[in-house]
């Protein structure tokens, strides 16, 4: 009889042991799936942050720019007052509002283009080229900063639908992130006018 007690009782204990290892693997997964989405948001955040900080000095060199233009441009004083009356959207605005803050800047820029292609003496002034030079490397970190943003977003979007992971993020109320996208100007085929 107490052999086969001890033998009930090592079946019972290797049950007991198989079960205790699923719950720990399964809470592992649980608290590491979590993690991994918060961790996600975290990136995504901080490229957002990025994306504001491009934004951010593109505004201040395109403000740049009008000042510089606006002795060449009087009669276009309205649009280049325009520009400079801009505002950047708040911190924690949508990626919504950021997109149409950009566009906005982007229709700003080809307005001083349009105003520097009839100014030659423009062209040529040494602070303007510097400006010049300085939009393209911003506009250069604005695209780098959106295709981090985007990036993490899909890495993010992607988990919250795949299974297993999907079942956590539906639990625990994770929603996908807009991408940030390129405004509509910037879809269209460029033109060479020669």
């Amino acid at each position: 009889m107490f052999p086969i007690l001890l033998n009930a009782l090592s079946v019972t204990l290797v049950i007991l042991g198989i079960v205790v290892l699923l719950l720990v693997i399964i809470v592992s997964w649980y608290i590491g799936t979590i993690n991994m989405f918060n961790r996600t948001l975290v990136k995504i955040d901080e490229s957002e942050s990025s994306i504001d900080i491009a934004l951010t000095k593109r505004y201040d060199v395109l403000t740049k720019l009008v000042s510089a233009t606006k002795g060449y441009a009087k009669h276009e004083s309205e649009t280049l007052a325009k520009i400079i009356e801009m505002r950047q959207p708040a911190r924690n605005a949508s990626i919504h509002d950021k997109q149409e803050f950009a566009n906005e800047l982007t229709r700003g820029l080809q307005a001083v283009n349009v105003v520097v292609e009839q100014y030659p003496d423009l062209k040529a002034s040494k602070n303007f080229l510097s400006l010049q030079n300085a939009t393209l490397e911003v506009e250069e970190n604005l695209q780098a900063a959106r295709r981090v943003y985007n990036s993490n977003v899909s890495f993010y979007n992607q988990r919250i639908v795949s299974f297993p992971a999907s079942i956590i993020a539906n639990a625990k109320g994770f929603v996908k992130r807009d991408f940030f996208e390129a405004e509509e100007i910037k879809r269209n085929d460029v033109e060479f006018n020669f």
